[in-house]
């Protein structure tokens, strides 16, 4: 029985998808916060992502913690969560630490590519982020560790001078005086779901490389020195972070308009689908066939972890089916799987786009276990879906991963 789709791949291809899937799951909002600000404007849009992230953050920074035996409740712990977190993807959002004591550290940002994608916006949309967005999901983030840690900015945008780096800074502070904020609205339906439920299978610990991550705190992740078995439960994780990202989202999104809010989600998808297949495919450096399609499909975060979207691929020389069942975790959930039907196929056909703009669907049936769609070459290219030129924007689309060394330990362990 197969319990992960990326047990098909290598440790050395898994270390190179890894990183790629967190910076996919960063991008979601590039396409589905254009969307909220068309249908709410920016105040509605920035209120959006503050929920989103307040609901789904603290639920996948613990799942995080416990898959990789990430143990304690002091600020290097807290750092370690943000290593591993689709809102700080490595690089793109490069984030830099220092720990003065358990209780008081630092961090900051030499890049980031959020700022990058906002800052020509105006600084209205810089504020938003930097100021309205950041306190309150910061501190969610940090709550997931210690529920007295508070997150606090030394300096951040709108930058004075434009080109000031590092860009932001930020102290971290623990302590028993400080009162948690709050429990937002809805915390329940995420933190409820079969996302954040979902057991998936340990890691094990015999299989070379490194299979958790305790000890110090490392100045990068270098997912080269995880084991396979590390890597397969980090991507499933991080594939659920983004369904729980997306729970969120929808949440917030149903909470303002119930009769909009499956077209802004599809429309969200579709946005992330498309640039999401692209990027897999050129990391993996895969052809434009339909085996690279069917491969693609079965890494794709849409449809992992393959126990809790039971989505099936399968391909013959020239056409590729995609199998989804009408009851999964995920049709229960309400995420992505559930937003496409032989009815509603803008998603699925954006994302086999992104390995091949003449790639069709070019039939959809359905009975009462599910329904399935063939995929085949068209003769001739179609255009690019708007929403995933809309997500394109981003200077995520093109960015690359560098190699960056052995990482430096930033704490000692006594």
């Amino acid at each position: 029985m197969v319990i992960s789709n990326f047990d098909r791949l290598s440790r050395a291809q898994l270390a190179t998808l890894v990183p790629e899937l967190l910076l996919c799951g960063h991008l979601i909002d590039r396409s589905g916060m254009a969307h909220s600000i068309g249908a709410f404007g920016r105040e509605g849009m920035t209120a959006i992502a503050i929920e989103e992230w307040q609901l789904a953050s603290p639920v996948y920074t613990r799942r995080m913690r416990h898959a990789l035996d990430i143990d304690g409740d002091d600020v290097a712990t807290i750092f370690k969560g943000l290593q591993l977190d689709i809102g700080a993807p490595p690089q793109f959002m490069d984030f830099r630490f220092r720990v003065d004591d358990r209780d008081h550290g630092e961090f900051w940002l030499d890049h980031c590519g959020a700022l990058a994608d906002v800052e020509p916006l105006g600084e209205e949309f810089v504020v938003a982020m930097c100021h309205d967005i950041e306190d309150p999901t910061f501190d969610a983030t940090a709550l997931a560790t210690n529920p007295h840690a508070q997150v606090r900015p030394i300096h951040r945008p709108p930058r004075h001078p434009a080109d000031r780096k590092p860009v932001c800074a930020w102290t971290v502070i623990i302590d028993p005086a400080h009162i948690p904020p709050p429990t937002p609205p809805n915390a329940a339906t995420v933190a409820d779901s079969r996302a954040a439920l979902l057991e998936l299978t340990p890691i094990d610990k015999d299989d070379p490389g490194r299979s958790d991550y305790a000890g110090p705190l490392l100045s990068d992740l270098r997912f080269t020195d995880f084991s396979k078995s590390a890597l397969m439960r980090i991507a499933d994780e991080v594939c659920l972070q983004q369904h729980l990202l997306t729970i969120g989202f929808m949440t917030a999104v149903r909470a303002r308009s119930a009769a909009t809010a499956t077209d802004i989600g599809r429309k969200q998808f579709t946005g992330i689908a498309g640039l999401t297949s692209e990027r897999i495919r050129a990391a993996l450096e895969l052809d434009d066939d339909p085996a690279a399609l069917a491969e693609v499909l079965q890494l794709h975060p849409a449809w992992n972890p393959l126990l809790y979207t039971g989505i099936e691929v399968s391909a013959t020389d020239d056409a590729v089916r995609l199998r989804v069942p009408r009851h999964s975790d995920a049709e229960t959930d309400r995420t992505w799987p559930s937003m496409i039907d032989p009815d509603h196929l803008a998603p699925l056909e954006a994302m086999v786009r992104g390995v091949n703009p003449r790639f069709e669907v070019r039939s959809a049936s359905s009975d009462e276990h599910g329904w399935t769609a063939e995929i085949a070459l068209a003769a001739t290219p179609f255009k690019e879906a708007i929403e995933v030129a809309i997500t394109r924007i981003s200077t995520g689309a093109a960015f690359t991963f560098t190699d960056r060394g052995i990482p430096l330990p930033l704490t000692v362990i006594r």
